[in-house]
C-alpha cells in the first residue's frame, strides 16, 4: 500500500470508531460493545479500575495494547506529548500525573477524533490538555519542548515508523525520554495477511519485526532503548476480534494458520532516553 492511500485508509477507519464510541484496534476490540466492552479491554492491558473511572466518559475506546502512562514515571510541571491521542485517554491519565503547571499535548490525525477529544478535556474541564490535528511523522510541536512522549499502539499503523522516532527525537528535550505501548513481530506475516488493508486498520500487518523496530528507535538518536514488558497476542482474543474475525472469514483460513500467525504478535512496552547533551 502506498503511504497515502495507507493514512487515508486509517483515517477513515478512526473517523468512523470516534462517531461509533468502539474500537478497532487492540487485541479484543470493543466495536459495538460500547464503554463496558473498552473497559474490559483496558483492564487486560494493565490499566485500574479507578483509572477508568477518573476520565471523562467516551475518552476510553478500548484502542490501546498497554498501559503507557503507568510506566513513563511523569513528574509534576512536565511537558508530555501523546501521539495518536484517540479520545484522550492517556492524556487525561497524565494530566492527574503532571499536575496544573503541567501540560499534556495530543496529537491525532483524525479530525473527528480530535474534535471527540477538546470535548471530552471540556466535559472533564481539563486546562492543562489540549490537542492538535497532526500527523505523527511530522508532529506539530516545536524542537526540544517536551520532557516525554508516549504513545499507545499506534505506532504499528503509521507507514513510516522511522520518521516517527525521528520526529519523536527532534521534539524532545534533551534527556527527554520515550514510553510506547505497541504492537511487534516475532517473524514476517504471510503476504496475505501483510497485503490486507482490514489487517493493517487492525493493527497486525502494519506491524515491524520487533529486532527492526527496536533498531529504527536507536537510529533515530535514543540512547539506552530497552523492552520493559512484552506480552503475546493471545490467539483466542485474536479469533474473538471482529476486524480479525472478517479476515479468518475473508482468506479461508484454517484455526491452525491463525493460532500461527497470532503467535508471531507481539504486544511490548519500549523505553529509551534523549541524550543529555547532543
Amino acid at each position: 500500500m502506498k503511504e497515502e492511500e495507507t493514512r487515508k485508509m486509517v483515517r477513515e477507519n478512526y473517523a468512523k470508531i470516534a462517531k461509533q464510541k468502539s474500537s478497532c484496534c487492540a487485541p479484543v476490540t470493543s466495536c459495538c460493545g460500547g464503554t463496558d466492552r473498552a473497559n474490559e479491554i483496558s483492564k487486560k492491558m494493565g490499566y485500574t479500575e479507578e483509572e477508568m473511572k477518573v476520565v471523562p466518559e467516551g475518552a476510553n475506546l478500548g484502542l490501546g495494547c498497554g498501559n503507557p502512562v503507568a510506566l513513563a514515571s511523569l513528574k509534576e510541571g512536565e511537558t508530555v506529548l501523546d501521539l495518536g491521542s484517540g479520545a484522550g485517554f492517556d492524556c487525561f491519565l497524565a494530566s492527574g500525573k503532571v499536575g496544573p503547571v503541567g501540560r499534556i499535548i495530543g496529537v491525532d490525525m483524525t479530525p473527528e477524533m480530535v474534535e471527540k477529544a477538546r470535548e471530552n478535556a471540556r466535559k472533564g474541564n481539563y486546562t492543562n490538555v489540549e490537542f492538535r490535528l497532526g500527523e505523527i511523522e511530522d508532529l506539530p510541536a516545536g524542537d526540544n519542548s517536551v520532557d516525554a512522549v508516549i504513545s499507545n499502539c499506534v505506532i504499528n499503523l503509521s507507514p513510516d515508523k522511522k520518521r516517527v522516532f525521528i520526529e519523536t527525537f527532534r521534539v524532545l528535550k534533551p534527556g527527554g525520554r520515550l514510553m510506547i505501548s505497541d504492537i511487534v513481530l516475532l517473524k514476517a506475516l504471510p503476504d496475505f495477511i501483510r497485503n490486507s488493508i482490514q489487517a493493517y486498520v487492525g493493527c497486525v500487518s502494519g506491524a515491524m519485526l520487533k529486532d527492526e523496530y527496536l533498531k529504527a528507535v536507536r537510529e533515530a538518536g535514543f540512547q539506552d532503548v530497552k523492552i520493559i514488558d512484552e506480552t503475546p497476542f493471545p490467539a483466542e482474543l485474536m479469533v474473538s476480534d471482529p476486524i480479525a474475525k472478517e479476515i479468518i472469514k475473508k482468506l479461508e483460513m484454517e484455526p491452525q494458520k491463525v493460532g500461527e500467525i497470532a503467535s508471531s504478535v507481539m504486544s511490548i512496552k519500549v523505553y529509551g532516553m534523549k541524550p543529555a547533551s547532543i
